[in-house]
């Protein structure tokens, strides 16, 4: 494939083949370069949005990937996988980042179409992009087998046999001298529907992005299945008119597929707000979901877990409420809040507890959890900061006490993406909350 295969906050700069490079710098044609740098320049008035940025590595302009995942595609068909950090200190390297990551996709509202083990077997030996480009044919083969569903319309047509209802006056204007012909209104059977249109649309899409032969034969393959449905040019206007009814759900995957593969748009933003310029998913995004759904497992019933609550501001101005808290999760026991979790996609360091380093923690997380707290908790209670675990940080943090607010205590725990499950200490006060909380993690790293 005419590409490479980086990992989040690696940096990208053009020179010859024996330009030194390093740890997380890699070398790409001047023209991908400077197409790189032109979306840094679009990408600036987005803030956090943005997925690119300009830095400087050892003198030298370099665009460094922020946190984004997926796969970047530049014009002349050059293709860059970003995968998650945590690839760098796991064994298997890329492929098993890369097996993670598509398990972590799956947890998205958008995105769970995805069939987890076919998957992962694919992304054992081929980029991101050729597994999502699998993941659609396979979708796609599936409907063609169950046949392709056609509708009735009514249509009006100046035919050689009476079908129909004859229509007399525009008959008499056009047949006065032809025997042979009936304009008509009559009811046509065809497989030229909205639903169809998009697939074939997408096929042909695929074509120009993949580099599998497997995955193209397939694809042409397919598209001789849609040689009577002309192909999609109006994406919006026909996803709009997609109807999935109970005889259409067969088609419900497929669809997904093809509208990230026509839209080129991130499944997160389901606004159409940010337009992600290739197939990528901010990995806080990712995480957060990842930790949401397998969460919502562990803790005990009859407690509630909630996602991305928003009951609570931090002013009121002039009648008006201001910078709405959210947290990312919160757990409710009989209509009441009894604890706030938030998710942060960061590596932390266990070791780190003194000097300046203060295990990797931010400030601003922790000015964010003591809001949470005092607006959802009444400053009483626990608030929980969740990191991704690794062999650096592969134990909950001694808590963390606020001087002025006696009553309040932040936690700093980690989840493990290996057995799915937040790692709780049995003292804590919430432990009761969970279960299965205490549990080994074992958490593969290069030695």
């Amino acid at each position: 494939m005419n590409g490479l295969t980086i990992y989040e906050f690696d940096a990208l700069q053009t020179g010859s083949a024996s330009t030194t490079g390093g740890e997380g710098l890699h070398q790409i044609p001047g023209p991908v370069y400077d197409w790189l740098e032109e979306q840094c320049t679009r990408t600036a008035t987005q803030g956090d949005a943005a997925w690119l940025r300009p830095t400087h590595r050892r003198g030298r302009r370099v665009v460094q990937v922020k946190s984004y995942v997926g796969v970047i595609r530049a014009p002349g068909g050059f293709q860059i996988e970003v995968l998650p950090k945590i690839g760098k200190i796991l064994d298997g390297g890329s492929s098993k980042a890369r097996q993670l990551l598509i398990e972590m996709l799956c947890c998205l509202p958008g995105f769970r179409h995805i069939e987890t083990r076919s998957a992962r077997v694919s992304a054992a030996r081929m980029p991101l992009l050729e597994v999502f480009v699998a993941e659609f044919l396979r979708a796609v083969e599936r409907i063609v087998k169950r046949g392709l569903r056609g509708d009735y319309s009514n249509r009006q047509d100046n035919v050689a046999a009476l079908r129909g209802k004859l229509l007399v006056a525009p008959h008499l204007r056009q047949n006065l001298y032809r025997a042979d012909r009936f304009f008509t209104e009559h009811h046509e059977f065809s497989v030229d529907r909205p639903e169809n249109r998009l697939l074939h649309a997408a096929l042909r899409r695929v074509l120009t992005l993949t580099a599998s032969q497997a995955n193209q034969q397939l694809a042409r393959e397919l598209q001789f299945v849609f040689a009577d449905v002309p192909a999609s040019t109006q994406f919006r206007v026909d996803f709009q008119r997609t109807r999935l009814d109970r005889g259409m759900a067969y088609y419900a995957d497929g669809l997904a597929w093809a509208r990230l593969l026509l839209n080129e748009e991130s499944p997160l933003t389901g606004t159409g707000e940010h337009r992600a310029p290739s197939l990528l998913f901010p990995m806080e995004a990712v995480f957060e979901a990842f930790v949401a759904r397998h969460l919502a497992a562990q803790v005990k019933r009859p407690l509630t877990l909630k996602a991305q609550v928003r009951s609570h501001h931090l002013v009121r101005h002039r009648e008006q409420n201001w910078f709405r808290l959210q947290p990312d999760l919160l757990i409710r026991e009989n209509g009441r809040d009894a604890l706030v979790l938030d998710t942060k996609w960061k590596m932390l360091d266990g070791s780190k507890a003194n000097g300046s380093d203060k295990y990797d923690l931010s400030l601003s997380d922790f000015y964010q959890l003591q809001a949470y707290g005092q607006a959802y908790l009444d400053d009483r209670g626990d608030v929980v900061l969740i990191y991704p675990k690794t062999a650096a940080f592969d134990q909950p943090l001694p808590v963390f006490e606020f001087p002025k607010r006696a009553g309040l205590r932040l936690w700093v725990l980690p989840f493990c993406l290996t057995t799915r499950q937040l790692m709780v200490p049995n003292g804590a006060p919430y432990a009761s909350m969970f279960a299965g909380s205490d549990v080994d993690c074992a958490v593969e790293h290069r030695h």
